[in-house]
């Protein structure tokens, strides 16, 4: 008897599905574009993913982790940039990947609020650095390495002020400028940061 009651499995271990979670990432990012981090709240995003708020807080202690959690599975793979075999290949694809990042229609409208809900949260901020900004920055810094690697780089090159340089175009642009971003935009700006970042 004791033996086959050691071998069920507890009726109380949480079982993560994956389709729940799925649904639950699609109504944090809903409900951010429609009301802002400010307005969300647990309860909403439950009756969206149209879940028990226990299987929330089965995943996530709180919203704040919710939030990043689903931001970072978003934007994270969207910064690994394969190998092309060049700096300037690898340059390229890069400046896309965060064209394509911010210009996501879901992204793009989740943005602006985030990064004021930032400003004003300082442990928001703090967990969107750590969970998005650092593993994002490491993805950047090893295609960088690549090209030191080749020969393409100087050996003393400024990883931290190079990540900036590469990225920060794009958003000025995107972000603060609101400006368009021309067919050739992208390409013109590679040729520029190909010789910053060779001096």
């Amino acid at each position: 008897m004791m033996s086959a009651m050691t071998k069920r499995t507890p009726t109380g271990a949480a079982v993560l599905q994956p389709q729940v979670t799925r649904a639950i990432t699609e109504a944090v990012f809903d409900e951010l574009a429609e009301h802002g981090y400010g307005r969300l709240s647990m309860e909403a995003v439950a009756k969206r993913a149209e879940v028990g708020k226990s299987a929330l807080y089965r995943r996530w202690p709180s919203k704040q982790d919710m939030v990043v959690a689903a931001l970072s599975e978003f934007s994270v793979p969207l910064a690994e940039v394969p190998d092309t075999g060049s700096l300037r290949g690898d340059l390229l694809a890069t400046v896309t990947a965060v064209h394509d990042w911010l210009t996501h229609p879901r992204f793009a409208t989740i943005l602006p609020d985030l990064t004021a809900e930032a400003v004003r949260n300082p442990a928001l901020s703090e967990a969107i650095a750590k969970t998005i900004g650092v593993p994002r920055r490491a993805l950047g810094a090893v295609t960088l390495q690549r090209a030191v690697d080749r020969g393409e780089l100087p050996a003393d090159l400024d990883v931290e002020i190079a990540l900036d340089l590469v990225a920060a175009p794009v958003y000025w642009r995107l972000s603060v400028r609101r400006a368009e971003i021309e067919p050739d935009y992208l390409e013109r700006l590679v040729e520029h940061l190909m010789r910053a970042l060779q001096c």
